[in-house]
């Protein structure tokens, strides 16, 4: 097993996070947020890989072929789905806060401070 595609999540992971620190833009942020979410892809798909494993179709495979692990399959979908879902939420969230404030700077919404 190779530590490749954990070092690749890891470093998607802080690009997005450094992006997210110095964004001084709620549109970049949240671009910069998605980015940090799609490390996760990569790391549950290094989980679920096995080398010389086949889809997990059990109807023509061996009983013992190595096969890659389903569940992880479908966490990675769910994953897309629930990260497209806040992204949108999160620009519609961005949108509205232009249109009554006027500016997507967080410094600029001095309203917003409690």
């Amino acid at each position: 097993m190779t530590v490749l595609p954990y070092l690749i999540a890891g470093w998607i992971f802080l690009i997005g996070v450094y992006g997210l620190v110095t964004s001084r833009n709620l549109i970049h942020a949240v671009g910069c947020l998605a980015v940090a979410q799609s490390s996760t892809y990569v790391l549950l798909l290094a989980v679920g890989y096995r080398r010389g494993g086949t889809a997990p179709v059990f109807s023509d495979a061996p009983t013992d072929s190595r096969v890659v692990d389903p569940v992880v399959q479908a966490l990675a979908l769910t994953d897309i789905v629930v990260g497209a879902t806040v992204t949108a939420l999160l620009l519609a969230l961005v949108v509205q806060l232009r249109k009554r404030h006027g500016t997507v700077d967080p410094d600029a919404l001095s309203e917003l401070k409690g």
